[in-house]
């Protein structure tokens, strides 16, 4: 096979999976990042103006940046790995809100009862530590189980 293109110029290399992989997390962290100012933004209307308990203002809170990173990560994170039919994004809604989700909202949850409810930190420093202790968790489950790279192949061939 030749590696050059027909004006003699090299072929662009396709990046090795270890390089996709960490484009994919700097990209998932973008989008995290943002829904870290969602989830933020949602905690305080919540718990500061409508005085809602913080536990479940945190919940709310939680779900709300799982829906927003959600169709985040489907147009951008793992846009190579579109969705061929609507019911598999929906499918894949279900699985994101059932790991990504879980793990958010557990991890949100047992870590806001420790640091605020216990430790008594500031609610929205204990928010921020929670959210970083549950990204890297989040990231391998959307890769490996959301957005599987298999996925859009075995779909396309049924």
């Amino acid at each position: 096979m030749n590696n050059s293109c027909r004006d003699g110029r090299p072929r662009p290399s396709k990046p090795s999976k270890a390089r996709q992989r960490l484009f994919r997390w700097l990209k998932f962290n973008a989008v995290g990042g943002i829904g870290i100012a969602v989830q933020l933004a949602a905690l305080a209307v919540f718990r500061s103006w409508l005085k809602v308990d913080y536990l479940l203002a945190t919940g709310l809170a939680v779900e709300i940046a799982v829906i927003h990173n959600f169709l985040w990560h489907e147009r951008f994170t793992w846009a190579d790995r579109p969705a061929t039919r609507p019911m598999q994004s929906l499918l894949r809604l279900a699985k994101f809100n059932a790991s990504n989700g879980a793990v958010s909202m557990v991890g949100n949850l047992g870590l806001m009862r420790l640091l605020v409810g216990e430790l008594k930190l500031n609610y929205v420093a204990a928010n921020l530590i929670a959210i970083v202790l549950c990204s890297l968790v989040n990231f391998l489950l959307g890769d490996g189980f959301v957005f599987e790279a298999g996925e859009n192949a075995a779909a396309t061939s049924t």
